[in-house]
């Protein structure tokens, strides 16, 4: 009989700051050696749940509770943060959250350096889990200089490097690009399976965590468990939908055109679908032809001729970039962690200084302009929200750049109102900023710039973190402020927002364009999305396995009617 690891019976959180509890009325057991999936929405309480199992939720975020948790057989409350730490090794949703040391090294040797382990066994266990992460070649960077992605995996190598019996993951995926991701989860579900580990992942990109096997999926909304099944069950369920969270691509098409999906067919994997019973459905899927989006003509707003960047060790990170765009475009920009996407954008702020290189805008240099000069025509939202915030309440967070432009108060609370509705953030609009998620904290360093309405707008993963009706919610806004003019750069990893909503994608490889193309082309471009550490979307290898005469035109296809069924509230499906 498997022995339980993690239990909760009748179990209750409520923060001393909330006027309701977070969690209510938990039944939940976690057996050893499974590997567990926690799902729901911003807000829905799944972060709640995994601070009470690392022991965060009572012993740092206070709180009244009532149930009982056991961990390993021991009542939780009973032990002390410590103690739980020996039993539960959790990497947080914001890596910067957990680091210690100064560099990389440092960092992911820490634990055992507490441990008083010897040097030489020290750094070797270092070495090792460094590569697996590899991240071995950044052992002497300091972490303030990584990349998300790279402090991401400083994070998970820190604390892999402990023998703990349950790993918890917050959001692992947030910063990585589409192969680090997969990569992320195959390493996870090796150390799950060699370790024995009980492993539990908190995650929104369910399709990406489903690369390998999980044993359950939790559901979670409004801090109650609304489902508890094997992935297979859940998929051919619509349960997913009625909670507006993300499913996986492929079943939705496979939804979309109709198909009766077995709760026993295999539905967790692309590879493990029987698509013969597919087929005649999926051919005759609305077969009028999408057109394919298009590259804009109007004139241009942003050129940028041979920019060069290398920093000040000498190391060249970009080189002959050039590139226009036109005013109202909304493009993405994707590639590997590392890259030097976000230093791309740094440089169109004026954040740094191109070693080389022109940046004209609407048809003036402003290589040389001063910041202030790049902030009255470009807004950015960085991809740390932390680095951005600088005040304790929400509504003053979103109001400063008004204020210090010398907006009329009365249209500050209109306009700051009007954003923090859309950003899904006007009921904590009097809350302070540190109670917040990370998530949660994105929103509102994006609802900052959006209130003023710049002409060019840079955002550095804007739906990192969220769930998929934020996600949407804040999309839509976006796509409406395009529609207004406004020209929208993305710097993403997020294939969806890539294909849904963008015209164009310029890929960054090695420090310059690999490819500038539709969405569509370069996510069915092999050798492009190797190069870029990108992923095929699974609709592709659907149509592909399908055997469909046009696989790109059906990627196409199905992002348009997806997106029309979503607008309109409805699943019907057209069939010709």
């Amino acid at each position: 009989m498997k022995k339980p690891m993690i239990s909760f019976e009748n179990y209750s959180f409520h923060y001393r700051s909330q006027a309701e509890p977070t969690l209510k009325n938990i039944n939940l057991t976690i057996y050893e050696g499974e590997k567990i999936v926690i799902v729901g929405h911003s807000g829905s309480g799944k972060s709640t749940l995994a601070h009470c199992i690392n022991g965060l939720v009572p012993f740092s975020y206070k709180g009244t509770i009532s149930g009982s948790l056991k961990i390993a057989g021991k009542e939780a409350k009973d032990q002390n943060i410590f103690a739980l730490s020996a039993l539960v090794g959790t990497v947080l949703q914001d890596p910067d959250g957990q680091f210690i040391g100064l560099t990389v090294g440092e960092d992911i040797a820490f634990s055992l350096e507490n441990d008083c382990v010897e040097t030489d066994v020290m750094q070797r266990r270092t070495l090792e889990a460094a590569k697996l992460l590899d991240i071995d070649h950044r052992l002497t960077h300091r972490v303030h200089q990584l990349s998300g992605g790279q402090k991401q995996r400083t994070a998970l190598a820190g604390v892999m490097i402990d023998n703990v019996p349950i790993l918890l993951f917050d959001e692992p995926l947030a910063n990585l690009d589409p192969a680090a991701g997969k990569y992320a989860i195959e390493l996870i579900d090796r150390i799950h399976q060699e370790a024995k580990t009980t492993t539990i992942i908190v995650e929104h990109r369910l399709e990406d965590v489903l690369h390998r096997k999980a044993d359950r999926i939790i559901v979670m909304n409004e801090g109650q468990i609304v489902g508890d099944m094997p992935p297979n069950e859940l998929l051919a369920s619509d349960i997913l939908a009625k909670y507006t969270l993300r499913e996986p691509l492929y079943i939705t098409a496979l939804k979309h055109a109709g198909c009766d999906l077995p709760a026993d067919g295999g539905l967790e994997h692309i590879q493990k679908l029987d698509i013969d019973e597919f087929k005649d459905k999926l051919n005759h899927f609305p077969n009028t032809r999408a057109p394919g989006k298009t590259r804009h003509d109007a004139a241009p707003i942003l050129e940028l001729r041979d920019l060069h960047f290398s920093y000040r060790n000498g190391q060249q990170l970009l080189k002959n970039i050039s590139t226009v765009i036109s005013k109202g475009e909304m493009v993405s920009i994707v590639g590997k962690n590392g890259t030097g996407k976000t230093t791309l954008a740094k440089l169109l702020c004026g954040f740094e200084n191109p070693a080389q290189g022109r940046i004209v805008y609407n048809g003036e240099d402003m290589t040389n302009n001063t910041i202030k000069e790049f902030s009255l025509r470009v807004g950015m939202v960085m991809q740390n929200p932390n680095q951005m915030i600088s005040k304790h309440m929400i509504f003053d967070e979103v109001a400063l750049g008004l204020r210090v432009r010398g907006v009329p108060e009365a249209e500050i609370k209109q306009q700051v109102n009007r954003t923090l509705k859309i950003c899904g953030l006007y009921p904590f609009r009097n809350w302070p900023v540190s109670a917040l998620s990370f998530g949660q904290k994105k929103r509102v360093t994006i609802a900052a710039i959006l209130v003023l309405k710049p002409e060019v707008m840079i955002l550095d993963e804007p739906t990192a973190g969220q769930d998929f009706r934020h996600y949407t919610d804040i999309m839509e806004f976006l796509l409406e402020l395009n529609r207004q003019g406004i020209t929208i750069l993305m710097i993403t990893h997020d294939m969806h927002l890539m294909l849904e909503y963008t015209s164009r994608a310029i890929v960054i490889g090695n420090g310059t364009i690999l490819a500038d193309d539709t969405p569509a082309n370069i996510l069915t471009d092999r050798e492009v999305t190797k190069l870029a550490h990108l992923k095929e979307t699974s609709l592709y290898a659907l149509a592909v396995r399908a055997g469909l005469e046009h696989p790109r035109e059906f990627v196409q296809q199905f992002i348009d009617y997806d997106r029309e069924v979503r607008q309109h509230g409805s699943r019907n499906v057209i069939l010709s």
